[in-house]
């Protein structure tokens, strides 16, 4: 069998290298993968007019420039949601869909729990940068969870990350992901949720995602939480669900 081809998205914090470092060992020769960074990161400030079409255009690119037609797609937080908005746009290019945690998923059925919560992201815009990722870190996982502080000085890299998530919290509330386009979608959607994350955000994701894809499966990782996520600390374990997932894929063709 012919390695599997995969193109991962980050979400909008680490970038793609150490985000996936481990999963892309985990998954070793089985796995013709690429680890692809944001198109938002590319330069120093977000693109103009960048939207999650923008990103969604980035993986195609990356697609056609290896020569492939199709490939599996494996997105993270806001890698996620971009993963979302391809698989809407172009079905035909993907042959499964993998999401670890999507920051968004679309602006319908939400529950009054949901747009609370998202009222309480809308009241990070502006605050420093500090307070700016303290604050959006608290939101993303259940109260009580314990968020342990980066070792050592902030990288250079991370001075880029509060207008980029900006940008994706912005976007959110204005792109038009098509509920019924995503109902299309007939390949294998695997979601991958911590137990130990916001469930009125990503666990509301993941009920309302189970009603809209036709092939659908949720595999929970109890102690893992966003910022801890399974494909970072439990490479291991998720490597094999995406073989399986891979494999059920290509087998219905």
């Amino acid at each position: 069998m012919k390695p599997f081809r995969a193109i991962l998205l980050p979400g909008s914090v680490l970038p793609a290298g150490p985000a996936y470092d481990g999963l892309l060992e985990a998954l070793g020769p089985d796995a013709d993968a690429i680890a692809k960074d944001l198109e938002l990161y590319a330069g120093d400030a977000p693109p103009p007019g960048w939207t999650l079409d923008t990103e969604a255009d980035g993986v195609l690119r990356e697609a056609d420039a290896r020569g492939w037609d199709t490939f599996h797609l494996v997105g993270y937080s806001g890698g996620g949601a971009a993963a979302l908005a391809l698989a809407a746009s172009h079905p035909g290019r993907l042959r499964s869909l993998a999401l670890l945690e999507p920051a968004w998923a679309g602006n319908w059925d939400w529950s009054p729990a949901h747009a609370e919560l998202w009222k309480e992201y809308s009241k990070l815009d502006g605050l420093p940068p500090e307070q700016f990722m303290a604050g959006f870190m608290r939101l993303g996982v259940r109260p009580g969870v314990e968020l342990r502080p980066q070792p050592g000085p902030p990288l250079p890299w991370m001075a880029k990350r509060p207008a980029g998530i900006t940008a994706f919290l912005r976007t959110f509330g204005t792109y038009q992901l098509d509920r019924d386009r995503l109902a299309a979608f007939r390949k294998p959607v695997l979601f991958v949720l911590g137990g130990l994350s916001n469930p009125d955000d990503y666990g509301e994701i993941a009920d309302r995602l189970s009603t809209v894809f036709p092939d659908f499966r949720l595999e929970v990782f109890p102690d893992r939480h966003h910022f801890d996520p399974p494909h970072r600390v439990e490479p291991d374990r998720v490597a094999g669900l995406l073989r399986g997932h891979w494999e059920r894929a290509e087998a219905a063709g």
